[in-house]
């Protein structure tokens, strides 16, 4: 019987590895040390898999084909996916190890529960959505991965109550396989943020700490409570919060808030968490 020993939340900015530098000196430590913690933990656990949760921003699917959920089953992932993004992101475009047993043993299970991701078999394109976090938590890529993307960037997106109920399933699928008896689930995204709009730059603050406080109290009921609209007046990127409630599901626990800082200078409102187990 496998379990999830770990699960952790974090942003995906690019400028988290591209500029850093761009950043308060108080900031841009804040979220380092936490990153930093971040990899302490996942050592520390020594998972035989990560399966990990984000969007994708038109790598892959675009709007003839974009599913709520898809999950990825290949030997490896190519990231980020061009020389000019690798560039960017100042990450070293690279080939990350998949788990696929795990991968197709997660879609079938998801089948059966009542959900219907897409199954992607093949080629899975990386760009910062895990990049830029792995960077930080397992920068010599040495860990197996199970990508999972939901859609949180263009609208309709499914539901919170839908994404959180998806991690619940991602729990019980873990527990029901013994491909990888250890295992750690990172959600990453968000928090908010503009994207290619006027307002980029922009960081509601007030919006990102009371969604951390909701992912602090572990409340089911709480962290669902959000329309559409809510969601929206943090950015069209704060729709990629769907990958921490994902996280909350897989979880079903409340959440440490390791850091946040409001860094206009990466248009994000960064932060990073972890579930208290």
């Amino acid at each position: 019987m496998g379990k999830i020993v770990g699960v952790f939340t974090a942003s995906h900015a690019p400028g988290l590895t591209g500029f850093p530098d761009r950043a308060e000196p108080g900031e841009r430590a804040a979220v380092q040390d936490a990153f930093t913690e971040v990899r302490r933990r996942v050592e520390q656990l020594a998972p035989d898999a990560v399966i990990a949760v984000s969007v994708e921003h038109f790598t892959n699917f675009f709007l003839s084909n974009l599913p709520a959920f898809a999950i990825a089953t290949a030997e490896s992932f190519l990231g980020p996916v061009t020389p000019e993004m690798a560039a960017f992101l100042r990450v070293q475009q690279r080939q990350y190890p998949g788990c696929p047993a795990l991968g197709e043993h997660l879609y079938r299970f998801a089948l059966e529960s009542d959900f219907d991701p897409a199954m992607v078999a093949g080629e899975l394109f990386f760009d910062e959505n895990f990049c830029v976090p792995m960077e930080y938590i397992d920068p010599r890529s040495q860990l197996p991965l199970v990508p999972v993307i939901v859609n949180g960037v263009n609208p309709p997106c499914p539901t919170m109550r839908r994404c959180y109920d998806f991690g619940s399933m991602i729990r019980a699928a873990v527990e029901a396989q013994s491909f990888a008896d250890r295992v750690v689930v990172l959600g990453s995204g968000g928090l908010s943020h503009w994207v290619g709009m006027a307002e980029s730059g922009r960081v509601n603050e007030q919006f990102d700490r009371d969604f951390l406080a909701r992912m602090e109290s572990g409340d089911r009921h709480r962290l669902i409570d959000y329309t559409q609209d809510q969601i929206e007046m943090a950015g069209n990127g704060a729709h990629e919060v769907r990958t921490w409630l994902i996280a909350a599901g897989a979880a079903g626990s409340a959440f440490e808030t390791l850091a946040y800082q409001p860094v206009s200078a990466w248009l994000t409102g960064t932060a990073i968490g972890a579930a208290r187990l």
